[in-house]
């Protein structure tokens, strides 16, 4: 699975970052920062945000217009279940845990419906790892 990474990295384009926070302070902000510095396109998804750094942000993935690269999770492991499926239904090409995220069931399911799945790491760390 880890050796997949930067090709997953350089393939991808559009990321849906799930439970994107709109605080300066939050990791989920400054990875999705990172990610834009990178050219990627983020796709913020958050039930209580409109809009995040002038991006429309989105409920659920079912909402997000347009393919989905990865999926960028950061809520709570006990969300992951839930977020999976969704990223199934949606066709989403991966699953990406931050750092302390893990559902090791919910990875088994995403990986059986073809999803790529990396659990327990940070985008931008492994961006720059490649940089």
């Amino acid at each position: 699975m880890n050796e997949r990474i930067p090709d997953l990295l350089e393939r991808s384009k559009r990321v849906a970052v799930v439970g994107l926070s709109a605080k300066a302070h939050r990791e989920s902000y400054h990875v999705a920062e990172v990610l834009l510095d990178h050219g990627y396109t983020v796709l913020p998804v958050n039930p209580v945000l409109d809009d995040w750094n002038g991006l429309p942000a989105w409920p659920d993935l079912h909402s997000v217009p347009g393919p989905i690269d990865i999926v960028n999770v950061f809520r709570r492991s006990e969300h992951v279940a839930a977020i999976v499926h969704d990223a199934i239904g949606v066709g989403a090409g991966a699953v990406w845990t931050q750092l302390g995220i893990i559902d090791e069931e919910a990875a088994k399911r995403a990986e059986a419906a073809g999803l790529h799945v990396v659990m327990d790491r940070c985008m931008a760390i492994e961006l720059s790892r490649l940089r």
